[in-house]
């Protein structure tokens, strides 16, 4: 990798067979397969771990189908960002949910700060979570100065749509600048900036390809550790997009049938989550190995919930038409 050779441990085989069973898991339960066996793999079997592809996961799969493409799909850019980033915000399927229970229809010129706030603070005040636990979001008190961190995050919201974010991304000529744009805004750091161009990059105001840009996260630079016994000053992201780049030298090094995503190979997210997903897969499989996160444990457990709705996924990824093909939907 950048001209530097490095020693893999097991855990990098590991990578490889993981990434193939657990999209195979899917695609299981898609044909409707609700046997608690979907994998022999024992570990894969007990814990929970996000798909191969990132937008083929639970919450993804929600922002593209009922956040970004509702069927009236009318929405101009402001709408697109504001729904985008209210919804990636806080990352939870029930807050969203909530929110339109209570308001209706989430738009820019429906907003209002004291109404949303006001809720919030009442769903956290009887228990309530309003925020996913899939990573952990900043206060941005110290830039907005609130005491509850839902109300610093919708005033970033507002912050970034006076600084006109739609339009400026909408003007960006690659991913690169779309992540320097959001890393600009206050308490927005280098994870959660790739994650939101990701997000947003799944609606119309851009359309990058996910090929173009990639920023390692804690639980990457972890599996990233594992993987390798030294990455010898290799960036992460010259790693991950090796792993990108010859993933199909790799799998059949391994003799590995890696079942795709109906043709799309894995992109730099995609393995940039792999990482992370190997990080936590290896506490259970190869627990002597170390990384760098110190993490001995996975706390989610997996229990199936049957057959799956059928995926969507952009619509310039050509992947929409093949799937309704095959499950034969008109």
């Amino acid at each position: 990798m950048e001209g530097t050779a490095l020693e893999a441990t097991e855990v990098f085989a590991a990578y490889w067979r993981f990434a193939a069973e657990r999209q195979r898991m899917f695609l299981k339960r898609l044909q409707g397969s609700n046997d608690p066996a979907l994998t022999d793999d024992p570990v894969l079997s007990a814990y929970r771990f996000t798909n191969s592809y990132r937008a083929s996961d639970r919450v993804s799969q929600f922002l593209l189908r009922e956040v970004i493409s509702t069927p009236k799909q009318r929405w101009n850019d402001k709408d697109l960002f504001y729904r985008t980033l209210l919804f990636k915000l806080f990352n939870r399927i029930e807050t969203w949910e909530s929110l339109e229970r209570e308001f209706g229809e989430l738009t820019w010129d429906r907003h209002s700060f004291d109404r949303i706030d006001g809720f919030l603070s009442r769903r956290k005040a009887s228990a309530k979570r309003n925020y996913s636990a899939a990573y952990i979001m900043p206060s941005a008190g110290s830039a907005f100065g609130h005491k509850s961190k839902h109300a610093n995050h919708l005033r970033l919201l507002e912050w970034m749509i006076a600084d006109d974010y739609p339009r400026r991304l909408r003007n960006c000529k690659n991913m690169g600048q779309a992540y320097d744009l959001l890393i600009a805004a206050p308490s927005v750091g280098p994870f959660l900036a790739y994650q939101f161009v990701t997000d947003i990059n799944y609606s119309t105001l851009t359309s990058f390809s996910e090929m173009e840009f990639v920023k390692a996260g804690p639980g990457a630079l972890d599996g990233i550790a594992k993987c390798f016994k030294s990455t010898e000053g290799v960036p992460p992201e010259a790693i991950i997009e090796h792993m990108a780049l010859y993933q199909d030298r790799y799998f059949d090094l391994f003799e590995i049938d890696f079942p795709s995503l109906w043709g799309r190979p894995l992109q730099l997210i995609d393995c940039q989550n792999l990482f992370c997903e190997i990080s936590k897969y290896a506490r259970v499989a190869f627990p002597t190995v170390n990384g760098s996160s110190g993490r001995t444990r996975i706390k989610q457990k997996f229990a199936p919930a049957g057959r799956l709705p059928l995926p969507c996924y952009p619509n310039d990824w050509g992947l929409n038409e093949k799937i309704n093909v095959e499950f034969g939907k008109k």
